[in-house]
């Protein structure tokens, strides 16, 4: 194992092809709290099994909905933070082949990120449950504060609910044959900001492995694979991230126009 940057630049530039898995620690410094982390974590102090399960969303849509729409008041105005935009770099110069994120902020494609892989949804859309009619973000807080009990409901009267993966809920099959693919063919995969806790995904880095692939973790706080990692960082993200694009532009510099 190896806590160089200047190795894990030398196996990004030399790559094939390289795999990106990002959790929320990518988030975080943009102003968004991880689920984890003891007296700040998102469920540190709330049961996700009571306000965010599927069965609380047919059931009890009251209390579903008076712990999302304060979520998605607290994410409209979050912006990608400078790791997203490394990340969107390191892809346009080619080095990143894809991008596969846990997080539902929507923060990887609008920092710009092309080939991206949402695996458990995102918040930028929400649908009704009957007709599958789309609404933004913002409508569907409109639509919450418009309701007397706070549950948006569609013009065709029935409720709207996340465009995300919910507790209880399977991951949809076809992104997650994408990242299993990405991840097979990868000669490199970096995770940054999991905790590889989290099924399937934790899966895929063994995927990497399963195929000769590296495996590079940059996350704080433990992982299940770090003795499994050929490299290892508990840094701060973007500082770590910024000293990998130096190295990387040292190795492969960007020519000018």
């Amino acid at each position: 194992m190896t806590s160089s940057l200047a190795e894990l630049a030398e196996w990004i530039v030399d790559a094939d092809s390289v795999a990106v898995l990002t959790g929320a620690g990518i988030s975080t410094p943009s102003g968004i709290p991880d689920f984890r982390t003891p007296g700040t974590g998102m469920w540190a102090n709330v049961d996700p099994m009571a306000v965010a399960h599927v069965d609380v969303l047919q059931n009890q849509p009251e209390t579903f909905w008076s712990f999302y729409a304060e979520r998605f008041a607290s994410l409209e105005g979050i912006r990608p933070n400078r790791a997203h935009q490394i990340l969107v770099e390191l892809e346009a110069r080619g080095h990143v082949e894809g991008v596969i994120t846990q997080n539902v902020d929507r923060l990887h494609a609008a920092a710009g990120t092309q080939e991206l892989i949402e695996l458990h949804g995102s918040i930028e859309t929400s649908y009704c449950v009957e007709c599958r009619a789309p609404s933004s973000l913002g409508e569907v807080r409109q639509l919450a504060a418009m309701s007397v009990d706070g549950v948006p409901r569609c013009f065709c009267g029935s409720m709207i609910r996340p465009g995300v993966v919910l507790f209880g809920e399977m991951l949809p099959e076809e992104p997650m044959l994408k990242a299993s693919g990405l991840a097979v063919g990868a000669d490199l995969i970096i995770c940054i900001g999991s905790s590889l806790e989290v099924q399937p995904a934790a899966g895929l880095p063994k995927l990497t492995r399963a195929t000769r692939g590296r495996i590079a973790i940059l996350t704080q706080g433990e992982t299940p694979l770090d003795e499994d990692a050929d490299f290892r960082s508990s840094g701060d993200v973007v500082r770590e991230l910024e000293g990998l694009l130096a190295e990387v532009d040292r190795l492969a510099p960007v020519s000018g126009p």
